[in-house]
């Protein structure tokens, strides 16, 4: 199907047309705000244009508060991190606070890691982060976390095949 196909063009008009504003106001209860229910609404219609799988959606409604409810929880945990971003910032002494564009960079790379990192039981996303960010050694993460050496090496393998194939894409 080519990215000027007319039948797409028209279900994708049409589900647009007809539940947008519902979308919005569903959405609006949800997040108690207007403009952050256009921003999440946007998303919700620009996923489904990229997805172009709009003839195939027989429940509209409920399709779109799917797709609506995995953007929400990605701007939850985009603030969430964010707002932890900021208070380690605001507790560096003055000397030590990176640049706004050093900020940015560092905040875009923060985004990164935890897309890459989603996906990941919690024991091990939490193995891979005491490993790669706090720097600890395999045996010593295996005694504070009361496990075996073996199941933080298997823990880590599988914490990095999961980036790797992330990384890749697949």
């Amino acid at each position: 199907m080519s990215s000027d196909d007319p039948a797409l063009h028209s279900a994708v008009t049409s589900l647009y047309t007809e539940h947008h504003r519902w979308l919005k106001g569903w959405l609006r209860k949800r997040l108690g705000s207007a403009s952050d229910a256009d921003d999440v609404s946007q998303d919700t219609f620009l996923r489904i244009i990229r997805k172009r799988n709009a003839l195939d959606i027989r429940e509209p409604r409920h399709y779109l508060s799917v797709v609506a409810k995995g953007i929400m929880l990605d701007l939850f945990r985009r603030r969430t991190l964010e707002q932890s971003y900021q208070e380690v910032l605001a507790s560096l002494p003055e000397a030590q606070v990176p640049s706004l564009e050093e900020q940015a960079l560092l905040f875009e790379a923060l985004m990164e890691i935890d897309r890459m990192l989603e996906g990941l039981g919690p024991r091990v996303r939490q193995v891979f982060i005491l490993s790669q960010v706090e720097g600890l050694t395999y045996a010593r993460i295996a005694g504070e976390l009361g496990i075996s050496l073996r199941t933080v090496n298997n823990h880590m393998a599988k914490a990095m095949e999961h980036c790797c194939l992330m990384r890749l894409g697949l």
